[in-house]
């Protein structure tokens, strides 16, 4: 047996979490006091890249959505929180919402900070949020999108077993199963392109602020 830890124990424990530049993180599970810490990560976006997410301009979040997105009760609805180990501030986040009429699906979204971008963070969240719905019984994760360009239909023609499930006036919501071990290879692909301006992509929360399902961001 390998005497490295793996990420879920590494995450268990609080340990730093080395990403590929050698910037250290630590994870662990949103909580209900993560108000301050969610708002000070938003204030960090970019405009561009709340645009990207939100596919509208929004300037802050309302109350409700800051409800929603904290209210988490870690079966139904789980966050993963990224920490940046020297400072404590809160650089990412990972979070599913299950689907109340399919019990084994949930919809998925992963963010990061701008000045976190490109470190492998967004990969890092993925696969821990990706364990956590294996152990609370998801096999799949459903995100929606919106394609302004020919981009994102063709990575859907390129990548495996993903599920084109609806197509609706440029949406495309898609559906991707959630590997036994890792992270589903359609996944890590669909973050990297959705952090360019080719398409567009559902957040967790609508342009006015309010509480929308999840999706990657």
């Amino acid at each position: 047996m390998s005497s490295i830890p793996s990420t879920d124990e590494l995450v268990t424990l609080g340990a730093p979490i080395a990403l590929r530049d050698g910037s250290r993180v630590r994870i662990r599970q949103g909580r209900r006091t993560d108000r301050k810490l969610l708002l000070r990560g938003f204030e960090r976006l970019s405009p561009q890249s709340r645009y990207r997410r939100f596919l509208a301009p929004v300037q802050e979040l309302s109350e409700s959505a800051v409800r929603y997105l904290t209210e988490i009760d870690h079966h139904d609805h789980e966050a993963m929180i990224a920490l940046d180990e020297q400072t404590g501030d809160g650089i990412g986040v990972a979070r599913y919402v299950r689907d109340p009429n399919r019990p084994d699906v949930a919809e998925v979204a992963v963010t990061v900070i701008d000045d976190w971008q490109g470190k492998g963070l967004g990969t890092l969240l993925l696969e821990v949020i990706s364990a956590r719905a294996r152990a609370e019984g998801i096999t799949r994760f459903r995100a929606l999108m919106l394609a302004t360009n020919t981009t994102m239909m063709d990575l859907f023609e390129e990548l495996d077993r993903v599920q084109i499930i609806d197509r609706d006036l440029g949406r495309v919501e898609i559906e991707v199963p959630i590997p036994s071990v890792g992270v589903a290879p359609a996944l890590r692909k669909v973050i990297r392109i959705a952090a360019q301006d080719e398409i567009g992509v559902r957040s967790l929360v609508t342009a006015d602020g309010g509480a929308s399902p999840a999706a990657v961001e």
